[in-house]
């Protein structure tokens, strides 16, 4: 697994001709995003970026930290992007999740998807991102103003665990 404190680490990719997955520690970078799926016979590409909001259930948010069982985590990435493809038609589909700090008003996930129509595109754009945090092996902290962080699931809404140090440093 990742360790989100040791940012110096280098990231991982998967590609083929159309899709185009990776886990990196560094900023990312929506133009490229959008280049890697690119196509002459596409009429439209969707971007999605996932930034990091100041807040969680009324608490003020510091900061996110993502850790992730790259090598599984970059498998199941690259089988939701096939699948994608085969089923509306893409012409490319790119996604890319940072690890480690991501502080607030950065992007922690970026999918960029191209298809002949912009339908096609809305479509797999939010399916990626669902199935990515549904079954992606991503797991992220919400560090809290003076309160500490919570460990959970990378999952809209889904309430975590608070951990202390003491827990955490037990658990290892």
């Amino acid at each position: 697994m990742s360790d989100p404190t040791q940012p110096q680490q280098q990231g991982a990719e998967l590609q083929d001709d159309v899709c185009y997955v990776a886990l990196t520690w560094g900023h990312l970078n929506v133009q490229d995003m959008m280049n890697r799926v690119r196509s002459p016979a596409a009429g439209a590409i969707v971007l999605f970026a996932g930034t990091t909001r100041d807040n969680f259930a009324g608490k003020p948010v510091k900061e996110l930290q993502y850790t992730a069982y790259d090598k599984l985590a970059l498998r199941t990435m690259m089988d939701i992007a096939k699948a994608l493809v085969a089923k509306y038609g893409l012409k490319g589909l790119a996604m890319i999740h940072r690890l480690g700090t991501v502080p607030i008003g950065e992007e922690s996930i970026l999918i960029a998807v191209s298809s002949p129509h912009r339908q096609a595109a809305w479509r797999a754009g939010e399916e990626a991102l669902e199935e990515c945090k549904a079954r992606v092996e991503v797991w992220k902290r919400e560090e809290f103003e003076g309160e500490g962080g919570v460990w959970r699931a990378n999952r809209d809404g889904v309430q975590g665990q608070k951990v202390t140090e003491g827990d955490a440093a037990a658990q290892v």
